[in-house]
């Protein structure tokens, strides 16, 4: 008999078993869910869907919530990296499980908010994050002040819909805006120069090698 136990899950609608709360549903490698939502962008409220942006590369980025502290440091730093993240034909949208109403309030509160140009998707009955293994639940095994909200994860995701990166990050711990660009230059490189592997600290004209040389084993 199954023995473990099984909790309600208020923002999802579900039943979910205690060991996997807080596993990824979502593989590297794997295509990610044709989600549909609501974004709040240039001052406009929107609906997108990951299955409709196929043909462009993504990145997913989930954060706590709005009117907090780190947050808007990362959002910021995004927003000044975006026009990078345009340029390699790559969509950035910020997500959290506020409304879009929340998000609107927000940008037109923060100056640092106020930068932001890319999309902001609204996750408030949590489904995203549970399905990208971000939402933090309550219950009696794991009582947290977070409960509810989305654990700092970032998600790379090719034209084709498949997972190809992920980073998730404990709330205290503020991300790197830089960092999710090079991760996604070194996606594309892979993914256009098949057989080529990126080494530790890879960026962009860095040399790199051949997977699978048994020439290189034992000298580097």
């Amino acid at each position: 008999m199954n023995d473990v136990k099984s909790n309600y899950c208020e923002h999802c609608g579900g039943f979910h078993d205690a060991v996997v709360d807080y596993t990824s549903q979502v593989k590297v490698g794997e295509p990610v869910p044709e989600f549909e939502f609501e974004v709040y962008h240039k001052g406009e409220v929107k609906k997108l869907s990951l299955g409709g942006m196929r043909g462009k590369w993504i990145v997913l980025v989930f954060y706590p919530a709005d009117f907090t502290f780190v947050c808007p440091t990362e959002l910021e730093e995004l927003a000044k990296l975006y026009p990078k993240f345009e340029e390699a034909n790559a969509e950035v949208i910020s997500v959290s499980c506020d409304t879009v109403f929340t998000h609107k309030a927000w940008h037109d509160a923060s100056e640092n908010i106020r930068q932001v140009g890319y999309p902001m998707a609204a996750d408030p009955s949590g489904k995203m994050a549970y399905a990208f293994g971000v939402l933090v639940e309550g219950g009696e095994a794991h009582l947290t002040p977070d409960e509810g909200l989305a654990m700092r994860g970032t998600f790379i995701i090719d034209p084709a819909g498949i997972l190809r990166a992920m980073e998730i990050n404990d709330n205290s711990m503020g991300r790197k805006g830089a960092e999710a660009l090079r991760k996604l230059q070194m996606a594309q490189y892979v993914d256009t120069h098949k057989g080529q592997v990126c080494p530790a600290s890879w960026e962009p004209g860095d040399d790199t090698l051949t997977g699978g040389d048994l020439g290189l084993v034992g000298k580097l």
